[in-house]
């Protein structure tokens, strides 16, 4: 069985983010269920009393419940034939997530982004930090402003590595095989222009290879470009997301990956938080 994992607040990040998937399921006809999560992280105090009054009930799972059930019939009403279903916890946003997923091979964590349990909240704090570092599912993050599934030209973040195959294969995955892919690659260590564009020419036919995509193209930010100040590379990236009119970008997250340099310079945090692209961060293990 195949599903994606969306966490709702009911919000119009978390709406937005259960459109794009269903969007996804239809263009691809796929047979993809959604789990739709929510999680109760700040119940009253009545139903801390629950456990020794079982007829004791929050009046916010009353309004959550009703609230999915709103949701799940305008998913029916937009996508028939698309099954959701409702799953519900108690606690903190991340660490369920993590446990859900640990128990399920989802295809794919989706997540609105901006709000109170927007992607950027991920980003706040070392536990739910760790989550989208350590968790094997993969996170797409959805901004609202995304509000059609469209994957004509796929980034992929690149430094030649193994694990960016991996990545790119689990998106292929969630969101089919039928794209351009633009490979970005920023140049951090003024290298030589001739010797990165000989890296691409073999790194090129090795995903064809590998992953069956054969429409590729490249670009190489040079430092010169942002400054060559650390702090300018998120906008560096942004700015070719824009330029290349890239619909999704990939992000790798192993040890080597360009995400981990990303991290130890505090960039991944000036992404979240200025997320204007549907964003795939995947974890792999390959890391030559």
């Amino acid at each position: 069985m195949k599903k994606i994992l969306i966490p709702v607040d009911f919000s119009e990040y978390s709406y937005a983010a259960v459109e794009y998937a269903c969007q996804i399921i239809s263009t691809n006809q796929s047979q993809q269920e959604l789990d739709l999560l929510h999680v109760y992280t700040n119940h009253s105090n009545l139903y801390v009393n629950r456990d020794l009054d079982p007829d004791i009930v929050d009046p916010q799972i009353e309004i959550s419940e009703r609230e999915m059930a709103k949701l799940i019939e305008i998913v029916g009403q937009k996508h028939p034939g698309i099954q959701t279903n409702a799953l519900y916890r108690n606690g903190n946003l991340f660490e369920e997530t993590s446990k859900v997923t640990a128990n399920f091979p989802y295809d794919a964590v989706l997540m609105g982004t901006k709000g109170s349990s927007g992607i950027e909240a991920v980003f706040l704090g070392s536990n739910t930090y760790d989550v989208i570092l350590n968790t094997k599912t993969p996170v797409l993050g959805i901004p609202k402003e995304a509000t059609k599934f469209k994957k004509q030209r796929v980034g992929l973040l690149t430094n030649f590595k193994e694990a960016e195959i991996e990545v790119l294969a689990q998106a292929i995955n969630l969101i089919g095989g039928d794209f351009e892919l633009m490979l970005i690659h920023i140049n951090k260590d003024d290298q030589d222009i001739r010797i990165i564009d000989e890296k691409f020419k073999t790194w090129i036919d090795y995903i064809v290879e590998r992953s069956g995509i054969n429409d590729i193209s490249y670009h190489v930010k040079s430092r010169a470009l942002y400054n060559k100040a650390v702090e300018n590379i998120s906008h560096a990236i942004n700015n070719v997301i824009i330029d290349e009119q890239i619909d999704i970008i990939l992000v790798t997250k192993s040890r080597k990956s360009f995400f981990r340099k990303l991290i130890s310079e505090n960039i991944v945090r000036k992404m979240a938080y200025n997320i204007t692209t549907p964003t795939f961060f995947a974890r792999v293990h390959a890391t030559k």
